[in-house]
């Protein structure tokens, strides 16, 4: 790779030039491109309970099974790791005996692609017989299996997310340069990027998913073909169209690569309601979360790329559960006429926080605040003389009101204000 290492992996590149081969496959070399061999840094992960014992059971320590994707690639990069995937050269029955053998617990999940989850220490680690393809639509595989590792690197997705790591020594395999791009920040297309999208047109999301998170110059190929081909997206289920887009809006590089898909035409086929208006309504809303200090949301961002009076339509086209539906139609109506605290008290803490921060509105008044309950019930005008019946509700109703407009006063006052209405009312 021409340029430099990032620290963090040229701090973990050791040993000479790897000469070896792969200890499943001697036909394949480990190193095509010749570099040093790279060792996966140490991470609590690696150090799980029980996670050892797996990999023992799954004939680690003969070459048969490897960390792969997510945990090794976040691992290199000093991120943390949220879910461990094992590939191994064992067929899906094998796995099974050997698991069952080790009294760990085996879920048949994905058993039709060759996947068994392993539950240690009541986590689950997803384990996958090395594959290659048979047959692709777009939308599904027909999978074979196969003891070549090269083969199963070849039908992954991205350079960086095909990289594997030896249990034991976490000696990293890599076959198709991810290594280079990883550390170039190079979210790069394993082969003719036409081809990686044909056999899966999730992959065109996926590829400014990833750009949008780990990507520092984009990737020309991939993005032409991604380009090209963006109509393919229209035969996708909504649910995993919505699943894609709303983990891309929450990444680093949201706005960035939001704007550039607007201007590529990717949204146009299955969201053309996020336009340039909408990338801009998106940065705004960005540069409040970072200067209120508030995590961003994907259903919060989603209401901001759209228009409002898309909100209910866009909702229900992403199938989008009911809670986040409402959430996001609400998200749109604006802050109202009432201050942040009745704000918060009638449509929650989270809703508030959605409605003032897309408008701009400070978020300062209901931060560290929770909306108390009303603190009188209609038992409490019933002894004060009102007769029971509607007319407890409706005096409720109108105590509640004043209640509020005077920013949630303490309970004395809240019984003077109960008293005056009483008092009126039996006049």
């Amino acid at each position: 790779m021409a340029g430099r290492h990032t620290p963090f992996l040229r701090d973990h590149l050791a040993g000479p030039p790897h000469l070896g081969r792969d200890r499943c496959d001697d036909r394949q070399p480990l190193a095509p491109t010749g570099r040093a061999v790279t060792v996966l840094p140490d991470a609590s992960w690696r150090h799980r309970p029980g996670l050892d014992r797996l990999a023992a059971a799954l004939g680690a320590d003969d070459g048969a099974a490897r960390f792969v994707g997510g945990a090794v690639r976040d691992t290199l990069l000093g991120l943390e790791v949220a879910d461990i995937d094992i590939a191994t050269s064992h067929a899906p029955t094998e796995v099974i005996a050997r698991l069952e053998d080790a009294r760990i617990k085996a879920i048949p999940t994905g058993l039709a692609h060759g996947t068994i989850t392993a539950i240690v220490d009541g986590a689950p680690v997803e384990v996958t017989t090395l594959r290659r393809d048979v047959t692709t639509d777009g939308r599904h595989a027909v999978v074979a299996y196969t003891d070549d590792w090269r083969e199963d690197a070849a039908r992954r997705d991205f350079t960086m997310n095909a990289l594997y790591a030896d249990p034991a020594t976490g000696e990293i395999f890599d076959y198709f340069g991810g290594l280079d791009d990883l550390d170039a920040r190079h979210v790069r297309f394993i082969g003719d990027p036409l081809q990686r999208i044909a056999e899966d047109h999730l992959r065109i999301l996926r590829f400014f998913r990833f750009h949008a998170r780990f990507g520092a110059e984009i990737d020309a190929a991939g993005l032409s073909a991604c380009t090209a081909r963006a109509n393919d997206l229209m035969a996708l289920s909504r649910e995993r169209i919505a699943s894609e887009v709303l983990k891309l809006l929450v990444t680093t590089g949201a706005v960035t690569v939001v704007r550039l898909m607007v201007e590529h035409g990717i949204f146009r086929a299955v969201l053309p309601e996020i336009d340039a208006a909408g990338a801009d309504r998106l940065g705004a809303l960005a540069e409040r979360e970072r200067a209120a200090d508030v995590a961003p949301d994907p259903i919060r961002r989603l209401a901001a790329v759209i228009p409002g009076a898309d909100a209910e339509s866009v909702g229900a086209r992403l199938k989008l559960s009911n809670a986040d539906r409402k959430r996001l139609i609400a998200a749109t109506a604006g802050p109202g006429s009432e201050g942040p605290r009745a704000l918060a008290y009638r449509a929650g803490p989270v809703g508030a926080t959605d409605r003032l921060l897309l408008s701009g509105a400070d978020i300062a008044p209901i931060r560290d605040w929770s909306p108390p309950a009303l603190p009188i019930n209609g038992g409490a005008l019933v002894a004060r003389g009102l007769r029971k019946g509607p007319d407890v509700a409706a005096m409720l109703r109108r105590i509640e009101t004043q209640w509020i407009a005077e920013d949630f006063p303490d309970a004395a006052r809240l019984s003077a204000i109960a008293d005056a209405w009483v008092v009126e009312a039996l006049a």
